[in-house]
């Protein structure tokens, strides 16, 4: 008890000190939203295994290590780096981030329709933006988790993106967050808005990185907000280092006869926990989650989603994917929650998990609340071994077993990747499935060698 106490008093402590240093002149409204979070942090700490939501996963390996806030410090990294690490998407806008402080020298923002704003979120929280003010922290709920309210208490920096009205947004934004944790355990909370008025049209790609293979700590709000008959695709990418710890909230709100597309994938990082949450709150709205987790070693992946209809006539489709080896495990919670007077919603949800070793473990919970009598709702959940009948089958025709092995195996990664529509990204998500497939070759390899 007086360990967690302490580290509750740590993060106390470090948000005064945050909101003295160099913070204390924001808006007024921005600081209640803060005081407001860092109070609901203090009266539930972090979780742990005893919390239902978090009863498979440990955060442990975060709430023990004394994280230093990243936020201000921005080491000088070559344009040349930073461009390895852009993914291909046909496009060249791309909003940079070194430790969650956005970088305008190594972003390109230049073609984008006018109208679209989209920069830092530093530089429009006091700029008096009715829109920032409107949604900032509306929709993301720090009472569900308190990696949230951490994120809104020490939200400084991350991407805002408006698309105005009736406007095409025809080319992929990347926002790209890198991580140099200069030695030490530091941590960063980057804080994301996308609003899309009526009728309006966007593909957003969220990649994060690792610079280097270090202990440091990711907690990541994005925040969507899906007006009348508008259309967004967000794509989630972690590549984080397999030392770091990443927690992340994707929020989503939609109106009517609005499209959410999610595409998540999951590589990197020892610990990554991703709530994903969407409500659908006007009538027609569709809203498509899918995603796909590839990991090894002893990373532990949790996916937590909760799909909310509110409204009648909604559809929403959910798949997640899943490849564990050796020691890496899975954990996936789907909700869909169909309220009072949401008849005619039409749901379905798919988890599929595939273990490649026996020390490999996947946890699949989905779960259906239903309070309306004209429903169509479906869920269900997977888990095994590689087919061997299938395996058998490429042996006979000449396929090595290894080869046989990586072939169903990325068969079974690419039904979720042909769900992405940019194909420049999808092809490069192609490649670094098939590297880390190569990779799990390799480390087998060596294994038995020894």
């Amino acid at each position: 008890m007086t360990k967690a106490l302490d580290v509750k008093d740590k993060y106390v402590s470090d948000f005064e000190a945050f909101s003295a240093n160099g913070e204390s002149g924001v808006p007024q409204w921005l600081q209640a939203l803060r005081n407001e979070a860092i109070e609901r942090f203090s009266s539930v700490g972090f979780p742990t295994t005893r919390d239902e939501r978090w009863r498979f996963t440990s955060v442990a390996r975060v709430a023990e290590t004394k994280f230093a806030l990243a936020n201000g410090e921005r080491p000088s990294i070559p344009t040349a780096e930073v461009r390895q690490h852009v993914l291909e998407c046909g496009s060249e806008q791309v909003l940079v981030f070194i430790n969650g402080r956005y970088s305008e020298e190594l972003s390109s923002t230049g073609g984008v329709p006018e109208g679209v704003i989209a920069c830092g979120l530093r530089q429009v929280t006091g700029s008096g933006l009715e829109t920032v003010e409107h949604h900032l922290g509306k929709y993301a709920r720090m009472t569900d988790n308190p990696f949230t309210a951490l994120s809104t208490a020490f939200m400084a920096d991350g991407a805002f993106l408006y698309v105005p009205s009736d406007t095409i947004l025809g080319d992929p934004i990347q926002l790209l967050f890198l991580t140099a944790s200069g030695g030490r355990p530091v941590v960063t909370h980057p804080r994301n808005l996308i609003c899309l008025e009526r009728g309006a049209a966007a593909s957003v790609i969220e990649s994060h990185v690792g610079l280097v293979d270090d202990m440091y700590w990711t907690n990541c709000v994005t925040e969507a907000v899906v007006r009348d008959n508008a259309r967004l695709h967000l794509y989630r990418v972690q590549r984080e280092s397999e030392q770091a710890n990443h927690t992340a909230t994707t929020q989503s709100y939609q109106s009517r006869d609005s499209n959410v597309a999610l595409t998540t994938v999951e590589l990197g990082s020892a610990l990554s926990r991703h709530d994903i949450n969407a409500v659908l709150d006007g009538e027609g709205a569709e809203c498509s989650l899918y995603g796909l987790t590839q990991i090894q070693g002893s990373q532990h992946v949790d996916h937590h989603t909760t799909i909310e209809h509110a409204q009648p006539h909604c559809s929403s489709w959910e798949f997640f994917n899943g490849i564990y080896d050796e020691k890496a495990r899975g954990v996936f919670t789907g909700r869909i929650v169909v309220h009072p007077g949401a008849q005619r919603t039409d749901s379905k949800q798919t988890n599929n998990n595939l273990l490649l070793s026996e020390g490999a473990r996947a946890d699949s919970q989905p779960q259906l609340e239903i309070y309306a009598d004209d429903v169509k709702c479906t869920h269900g959940a997977t888990l095994g071994p590689i087919d061997d009948k299938a395996l058998f089958y490429l042996q006979t025709r000449g396929i090595d077993a290894e080869v046989a092995r990586n072939l169903l195996t990325y068969g079974f990664g690419v039904e979720i990747l042909n769900k992405i529509a940019v194909a420049e990204l999808r092809e490069r998500l192609d490649q670094l499935v098939h590297a880390r497939l190569d990779d799990g070759a390799a480390r087998r390899r060596a294994k038995n060698q020894c």
